[in-house]
């Protein structure tokens, strides 16, 4: 069940209150809040060779019906058929940018403690929220935002780490039957070294735990994959992501 959810993350992610999901024995595709390709995101097949092409037109026609445009197909170790990804470039899909391979990594065990002078505390007001969004925007290269909406959602929690009083990293955990998935974990480059990042793994765990489900599944870029490996998460699968434009 682990594989699963490192593999197939928004397969088994509780659904916040502007997200949707259609799952069925050959795909899953989830919907975030936008028509971008993150928000979009298509994955655990389990398809025939002959199932490929109609399959794909049926994940467009339910994205066309909600007015949106593109999404990402995410294929893991477990798809099928083996050549999906192979077969799905030559209908023109490519690879996604700037990170078209994610590994999946799960953590069983407590990680290290995380260092004295930071502080985690979840995200509740809109101030919070703004300053989660662009830290995440700052990390990422992203435009800045001026407003962010809290949600507040039980299951979907963001998190910031302090250093001397001041918002330096973000991350979010999204908190499954079996495991909490963790998702958009960046810290300001100014920050970086003072082990935010490893005091934000620490309190989701520690959130993990008293929820009863003590593990921890990720999806993995390359700059965080080292990090993680030294916290003691361990690698279960691959996946690539193709970018799937299809227009209205």
């Amino acid at each position: 069940m682990l594989l699963e959810a490192a593999e197939n993350a928004n397969t088994y992610t509780p659904l916040g209150p502007t997200e949707g999901r259609v799952a069925n024995d050959r795909f899953v595709l989830w919907m975030g809040r936008g028509d971008g390709a993150g928000w979009n995101v298509a994955q655990r097949f389990r398809l025939r060779e002959d199932e490929i092409e109609p399959v794909r037109e049926e994940i467009h026609s339910i994205l066309r019906a909600r007015g949106r445009t593109v999404c990402t197909w995410e294929i893991g170790s477990s798809a099928t058929p083996a050549d999906l990804v192979e077969r799905l470039l030559d209908l023109g899909l490519v690879d996604d940018e700037p990170t078209p391979v994610a590994v999946g990594m799960v953590l069983t065990e407590s990680p290290a403690d995380p260092p004295a002078d930071v502080e985690v505390r979840r995200a509740t007001t809109t101030e919070e929220h703004v300053a989660a969004a662009r830290i995440a925007a700052v990390a990422f290269g992203m435009p800045e935002p001026t407003e962010a909406r809290p949600e507040n959602d039980p299951n979907n929690v963001v998190y910031l780490a302090y250093v001397d009083g001041e918002p330096v990293a973000r991350a979010s955990a999204s908190f499954g039957d079996h495991a909490v998935s963790l998702f958009g974990g960046s810290t300001l480059p100014e920050a970086r070294g003072r082990g935010a990042y490893r005091a934000l793994v620490a309190e989701r765990w520690s959130d993990a735990v008293a929820r009863g489900t003590p593990a921890l599944v990720t999806q993995a870029s390359p700059m965080s994959r080292p990090i993680l490996a030294r916290l003691g998460f361990r690698e279960v699968c691959e996946i690539r992501i193709l970018l799937d434009a299809f227009g209205q």
